[in-house]
């Protein structure tokens, strides 16, 4: 089955939990300032690490012979990230997406219910929407990554953090020109906006009225399960069309983007509650693509997999 085919029959697809964060907070890893995490899979000791948080995930799933979806860590390789980590004489995006792919290859049979989705992220910070690019701004100065990722052999196409409505939407007309299926992702507060002011169901609307070609739908990430419910809600989000917001990437705290972005410790929640709520989401709201975010590992999506498998899986 390609990504379409497992959305379309499988009633939870499981993803990927905190890659940037266990990096830095739990093995004390330095993320280069420019593209972060993309560049360890030219350090081996680094790339190692890399490659072992992965399979933590890997492994969870393919006991259960589920599906998962892993992220290309690229979530900060622009064309003009590239070039200030003086990387230019590299294929960063491809190269990421061959380091996932010699991953999936070693799983041989289950490695075909591993989908690898290449990741871009917005240009500023993601916490900041005042430096939020505008539509057509975006659209050319994203071109680049998704093209390479793309040609790379990505299985779909995913924006994560998305904090603004113009940047996003200048994301998926670049995405919509490539026949590639592709997902957009913002991150939100409890009121039901994303971080600069415009409500969910406008984004929505807006973007799946104005692309040649519509998202295969909208996820959330970088949101505590609670957060994620009272935006979903809010009385702002009333005419949201439901099915078209099909994703939660869910962080283990309640705290602010911002918050969470200046703490020094990061808060975790215990991995079964998180993992309760998760499927109460799932259950109440009928989220399809579930995984983790800021503060969650492997014991948080071996709980989420564990229940998801009783719940779903089996009757």
């Amino acid at each position: 089955m390609d990504f379409l085919e497992v959305l379309a029959n499988y009633p939870v697809i499981i993803t990927e939990g905190a890659i940037i964060e266990r990096l830095k907070r739990e093995f004390n890893f330095e993320l280069d300032q420019y593209i972060a995490n993309a560049g360890y899979i030219y350090n081996p000791v680094q790339k190692e690490r890399l490659k072992n948080i992965y399979k933590q995930y890997i492994d969870i799933t393919c006991v259960q012979d589920l599906p998962i979806v892993l992220f290309t860590p690229t979530w900060r390789a622009s064309a003009e990230r590239i070039k200030q980590a003086q990387l230019s004489d590299r294929d960063v995006n491809l190269d990421c997406f061959q380091f996932l792919s010699a991953i999936r290859d070693e799983y041989k049979k289950y490695g075909e219910k591993i989908f690898i989705g290449g990741l871009i992220g917005c240009k500023g910070d993601a916490y900041k929407p005042g430096e939020a690019l505008g539509t057509a701004e975006a659209e050319v100065f994203h071109s680049y990554q998704i093209e390479r990722l793309v040609n790379a052999g990505v299985n779909f196409l995913i924006a994560e953090t998305l904090p603004a409505v113009s940047e996003a939407l200048g994301i998926a007309k670049a995405m919509a020109v490539f026949d590639k299926p592709y997902l957009i992702g913002f991150v939100i507060r409890d009121n039901g906006t994303l971080l600069d002011g415009t409500s969910l169901c406008n984004a929505i609307t807006l973007i799946d009225n104005e692309v040649e070609r519509q998202p295969v739908g909208y996820i959330i990430n970088c949101v505590h399960p609670i957060t994620f419910r009272k935006a979903i809600m809010n009385q702002i989000n009333s005419s949201l069309k439901k099915e078209r917001l099909i994703g939660l990437l869910g962080n283990t705290s309640i705290k602010s983007p911002e918050e969470l972005d200046d703490a020094v410790n990061l808060e975790a929640e215990e991995p079964q509650v998180w993992a309760e709520q998760m499927i109460d989401l799932i259950n109440k709201l009928g989220i399809k693509i579930v995984g983790g975010c800021c503060g969650t590992n492997h014991h948080h999506i071996q709980n989420l997999v564990e229940k998801i498998k009783n719940h779903y899986m089996e009757k």
